[in-house]
């Protein structure tokens, strides 16, 4: 049986002066190494909050947030920020490389927020070799401005890996790309969920990507469903 990374226990959420309408209600969602699953639902149904929720940049109204066995209710933002630095993994629809930065430093900069820093040759090995699997072994010195749209994304798909987390959040990762693009970025979250057990949760509009994944779970008035 596959460990358990990250779990919702009758997770709810509303935000100030809107408590008449829960945006998340009572749920319950247990993520485990190696698996992945889409999440799709119409257009502000809270997607994007709760993979907020499950990547401990927000938390529940109601309910608990359990990582690695850890219920973070009352955990320090210290010790959240280190949880998201070692064990999470975020990837967006807009990249937010940063424009000063080559792919290369764009890449290892989460390595910079670690508690423990790993070996330098080490990590620079794995981005060496992430970047090159991305096809962008002769792009390692580029800027964003000198890459194009799928470029980015895949160097912030490498961002999100180089530090071994355990999750993988997505949300709308293909949005931004044309058809070619965003079937080459699946293609790549998918091998590296199964080569790297680690677990993937996407968010998305498209059915098609949402398919791939094999299992897709639905959010509708603030609940989840198959």
């Amino acid at each position: 049986m596959s460990e358990t990374v990250v779990e919702l226990k009758g997770v709810s959420k509303w935000y100030p002066g809107a408590e008449d309408r829960k945006v998340l209600e009572g749920i319950d969602l247990e993520v485990c190494a190696g698996q992945r699953f889409a999440v799709v639902g119409p257009s502000g149904c809270g997607k994007s909050t709760l993979l907020n929720l499950l990547g401990t940049l927000d938390l529940p109204s109601e309910g608990e947030v359990i990582f690695g066995g850890q219920n973070l209710q009352g955990a320090s933002e210290k010790d959240m920020a280190a949880l998201r630095s070692e064990e999470i993994g975020f990837i967006f629809q807009l990249h937010h490389l940063l424009p000063q930065c080559s792919a290369l430093e764009n890449v290892l900069v989460p390595t910079l927020a670690l508690a423990n820093r790993p070996d330098e040759s080490e990590v620079m090995e794995r981005a060496e070799r992430l970047l090159k699997r991305m096809g962008l072994g002769d792009q390692m010195e580029s800027r964003p401005s000198q890459l194009s749209g799928g470029e980015r994304q895949r160097v912030a798909v490498v961002r999100a890996l180089i530090n071994q987390p355990r999750l993988i959040l997505a949300d709308e990762p293909t949005g931004a790309l044309d058809e070619d693009n965003a079937t080459k970025l699946m293609d790549l979250l998918i091998e590296l969920n199964e080569e790297e057990s680690v677990a993937l949760v996407l968010v998305t509009h498209d059915l098609e990507m949402a398919g791939r994944l094999g299992d897709v779970k639905e959010l509708r008035e603030g609940k989840l469903g198959e």
